[in-house]
């Protein structure tokens, strides 16, 4: 299987399993990661890990050879796809993490991009080299890493196609995180870090930062007010509440 979701205590893994094409993604892979993801997110997993099979990469990026087989209308389809692909983690209820075990190139880093967080092995490579190709990122690559680094060091990266190492994409904030030792307990260590409070008000907060990205001001001030008292509503405020006041550790049940 060139995609594989698994189950690892409280996080659902999707694997890119095609190391022997260091994973790179092809328009059937990518409709492959579109199940996993709707798979997953009916699991009750609290979070969705990505990582690629074996030591060498994450996700190398397209099929080259499968992209000069591509007519106009056929790449305007598939771009369509890998767009509304990736979209699809903005819109779960539920965090998704990007484990970066080696390169992550085009649309292996497009993909990281569009999860909620990103962490790194140290011989993890990124970039968007598709301006080598006489074309530009088409998965979301050209949106979302100015969102993470700013607009300067985006139109840099895109716009010269060069690596970044792990060292430098945790500094430039493309990545939250450098994994030492194994990559998967580091990247379930991180989940636990943030799956441990309530799911509903997590996907609160993320869409309440989310809001601040598009919108001016006085919008994301409406927005997180209206989304606070959501959250104060919510059975996991009272138990919050009421642990902090007895000094004791809070037991969320995500309502």
């Amino acid at each position: 299987m060139p995609v594989e979701l698994t189950r690892n205590g409280a996080a659902a893994v999707i694997t890119l399993n095609r190391p022997e094409v260091l994973n790179a993604l092809s328009f059937e892979v990518i409709g492959d990661i579109g199940d996993a993801i709707d798979e997953a997110a009916a699991t009750g997993a609290r979070v969705i890990i990505f990582t690629g099979a074996g030591e060498k990469a994450f996700c190398a990026g397209a099929d080259i050879k499968e992209l000069r087989e591509q007519d106009t209308n056929s790449m305007r389809a598939a771009m369509g796809k890998g767009q509304t692909t990736f979209a699809k983690l903005d819109a779960l209820a539920i965090p998704s993490i990007a484990l970066i075990n080696g390169y992550a190139f085009g649309g292996g880093l497009e993909l990281a991009l569009a999860c909620t967080f990103r962490v790194a092995t140290p011989n993890a490579k990124v970039g968007l080299p598709e301006i080598k190709l006489g074309i530009i990122p088409g998965y979301g690559g050209t949106q979302r890493l100015p969102r993470l680094v700013g607009e300067g060091r985006a139109l840099e990266i895109i716009m010269s196609g060069r690596t970044v190492d792990a060292e430098e994409a945790e500094k430039i904030g493309l990545v939250h995180k450098i994994i030492k030792g194994d990559g998967m307990t580091g990247a379930l260590d991180f989940a636990e870090t943030i799956t441990c409070f309530s799911l509903p008000v997590l996907e609160y907060a993320r869409e309440a930062v989310m809001t601040a990205l598009d919108n001016p001001i006085h919008a994301g001030l409406k927005k997180e007010r209206d989304l606070n008292l959501l959250a104060f509503t919510t059975d996991d405020c009272r138990e919050g509440m009421a642990a902090f006041e007895e000094k004791r550790k809070a037991v969320f049940k995500d309502g």
